[in-house]
């Protein structure tokens, strides 16, 4: 099991997933059919977020003691919402041809803004096993308290999702063979040549991302928040799977910044992840570990081997069996897409980046039979 869905709240947390995959696509529907819904998903709701969270900082809705001040106020966070509803924004520029989405060259805006996040991620990574390398002199493994209030075991598998996303950023291909869907409502970004072959070797790298660096959220953001926008590219949205995952990632961290204890206490805490060992059945709750990680961050002791003390004494033993094993997938996965990519480029004497590569193959084929022409 990735999992520990095995204790008394095992099905509230089931059920807490379900609100959690069936909401991110119900507003992804809202967010790209019009134009309406796009204005108000990506651009007057985040404009209303931005005078809340400035509103909490002078004070006001509690200050200190809001739930987005006491759990979220960290750079990352706010980081993380901003970027992904920027690259939203842009995504309906293309899409509507508004402003610089006119321009031929702002077609590389979709790589630039999914390079960029990986490469965050890739440098979270780097933190993780650097941190783990500080406190035991390799990366067989150690305990760390991040700044997100999360205990984060960091070792080689680190290193290997690393290598894996740094080759992912070259698995986008046709990079700027972008189009508009057909339908009346021009719903859709369509980028036809990210098919299968990228959508898997990305999901496969940023699930490990999350379970290795923001393990107590992994359950939502880790799971969730990955199959939303890859089940609505396999059954209704085919060719669009960019612009939905933003959309997706955008109004998860709308929610989680404004909600935050809707994943880390109560009905719906998150499940924890295999690392935890035995955490579960010592009762020992995502919260539990929010309390004990952010007492250590905000002690300085965060990156020292005061963190696997404070988890030995919760009666927790790392087990990073599942970290290791799908951080090796996540390079396998990553391997075999680019070679497939070098395969067919060379075949077709094409420029993979400024090219299609996937042309013939179903996926997009049926992503360019959306596109306006």
């Amino acid at each position: 099991m990735i999992f520990q869905l095995y204790s008394s709240s095992a099905s509230m947390q089931l059920l807490g997933w379900i609100l959690v995959f069936a909401g991110l696509i119900l507003i992804n529907e809202i967010g790209r059919r019009t134009k309406i819904g796009g204005m108000i998903v990506f651009v007057i709701i985040p404009a209303i977020l931005t005078v809340y969270f400035i509103a909490i900082h002078c004070g006001a809705f509690g200050g200190d003691a809001n739930p987005t001040m006491a759990y979220m106020d960290g750079w990352f966070h706010y980081f993380k919402l901003y970027a992904a509803d920027i690259g939203c924004v842009g995504f309906m520029m293309i899409k509507y041809k508004w402003g610089l989405g006119k321009k031929e060259w702002f077609k590389w805006w979709p790589w630039f803004i999914v390079a960029a996040n990986i490469m965050i991620a890739n440098v979270s990574d780097l933190e993780s096993a650097w941190a783990a390398y500080n406190i035991t002199g390799d990366l067989s493994g150690a305990w760390w308290a991040s700044n997100e209030g999360v205990f984060i075991y960091g070792g080689w598998w680190n290193v290997l999702n690393c290598i894996a996303g740094m080759i992912n950023i070259f698995c986008m291909t046709g990079c700027i063979k972008l189009f508009t869907s057909n339908d009346k409502n021009k719903s859709d970004m369509l980028w036809p040549d990210m098919t299968i072959w990228f959508i898997l070797a990305y999901d496969v790298w940023n699930f490990e991302y999350t379970y290795l660096n923001l393990p107590t959220h992994s359950w939502y953001c880790g799971v969730a928040l990955l199959l939303a926008p890859t089940f609505a590219n396999a059954f209704w949205n085919k060719g669009a799977w960019i612009q939905n995952r933003a959309n997706t990632l955008a109004i998860w961290c709308m929610w989680a910044q404004v909600i935050p204890l809707f994943q880390l206490k109560g009905t719906f805490a998150a499940a924890l992840p295999r690392v935890y060992g035995g955490a579960t059945e010592a009762g020992i709750t995502t919260m539990d570990l929010y309390e004990q990680a952010i007492a250590l961050y905000n002690s300085n002791v965060g990156k020292t081997a005061a963190a696997g003390q404070a988890i030995e004494q919760m009666g927790i033993t790392a087990d990073p069996t599942a970290q290791g094993v799908i951080a090796i997938l996540s390079v396998i996965v990553n391997v075999v897409c680019i070679m497939v990519i070098i395969k067919r480029s060379i075949k077709a004497g094409r420029n993979p980046y400024s090219n299609n590569v996937f042309e013939g193959t179903r996926d997009f084929e049926e992503a360019m039979a959306r596109a306006e022409k």
